[in-house]
């Protein structure tokens, strides 16, 4: 039986991976899952100087998930490149880099620090708010898009895969977009956004006012969109949105997805990521399917 699949040209043992800014880089859970059994480990988004995050409040659970506010809170690419590299090299896993930015040069900086490092893969969180546009992320507009593809490609040496926002008008557009910039992958959805306000003191929860929300309740719109953005690209795509189970992952891959990541379920159950491996394994044996890749996009 064949678990493993193919992604921007990196083999992964299985198709499951861990959702960026939920695993942090991967050390506080390897006390309860061995990350060698992981796909790929997807770290926290990684900026090129020290960024502090929003203030507190700045997470709060709602219906079917939460909303977080975090702003990507990093320590930095020097430190990451010091203390988190070589701590994920123990592990006989992939090793994708989540990298975010305020403008162009920022995201550039990343990949090329990142260029001789032994990473496998970037994942460019697109949904930073670009600086230069008045904070308008750029994964918002297509030619925005397709022109922070372009710029990061041109830096890199590893593969990219361009992470789309879900705050937009058409995912497919965005997806092509991304392709055309000369994307190697997408990943989709982020966070889609979100506000809960406290009634008793009549204020927002978050001190952002708004979050990115997250969990099982998007799940389905999660399916939704790669299941469009998967037929409109011809590159890997990367599902992910509120999997809880195995059964959750199989959807992505069914609608079209080579890989998942799973985010919001490590807070909950810091053991999923393996008991999905588990669960797709199980499910294989049960239908009789010899290979995984067989099922990827197998729902027209």
């Amino acid at each position: 039986m064949n678990l493993k699949v193919k992604l921007a040209g990196v083999t992964l043992k299985n198709p499951v991976m861990t959702a960026s800014g939920t695993f942090g880089s991967g050390e506080e859970y390897s006390e309860f899952v061995d990350l060698s059994k992981l796909g790929a480990v997807v770290t926290k988004g990684v900026a090129p100087t020290p960024w502090e995050g929003n203030p507190t409040p700045r997470v709060t659970e709602v219906y079917g998930g939460m909303l977080n506010a975090i702003g990507l809170q990093n320590p930095g690419i020097e430190v990451f490149c010091q203390r988190d590299i070589p701590f994920l090299k123990q592990f006989d896993t992939r090793i994708i880099v989540n990298v975010c930015g305020h403008t162009a040069e920022e995201y550039a900086a990343v990949v090329e620090r990142l260029a001789d490092e032994p990473v496998d893969l970037l994942e460019i969180n697109i949904s930073c708010p670009n600086v230069k546009e008045g904070g308008i992320a750029f994964g918002q507009d297509p030619k925005g898009i397709e022109a922070i593809t372009r710029e990061i490609k041109s830096h890199a040496k590893q593969p990219v895969i361009m992470k789309l926002s879900p705050n937009v008008t058409s995912i497919a557009d965005c997806a092509r977009a991304a392709e055309a910039g000369g994307a190697d992958g997408i990943s989709l959805i982020n966070t889609l956004t979100g506000m809960k306000i406290d009634v008793k003191r009549r204020t927002f929860v978050l001190a952002n006012k708004t979050g990115g929300m997250s969990g099982p309740a998007i799940h389905p719109i999660a399916v939704r969109m790669v299941y469009q953005a998967a037929h409109a690209v011809k590159i890997p795509v990367v599902g992910m949105g509120g999997i809880i189970c195995a059964e959750d992952a199989l959807e992505f891959i069914l609608a079209g997805a080579t890989a998942v990541s799973v985010g919001t379920a490590n807070f909950i159950n810091p053991y999923v990521t393996q008991e999905i491996v588990a669960g797709i394994e199980k499910y294989l044996e049960e239908e009789g399917i010899a290979d995984v890749r067989s099922l990827i996009g197998a729902v027209e």
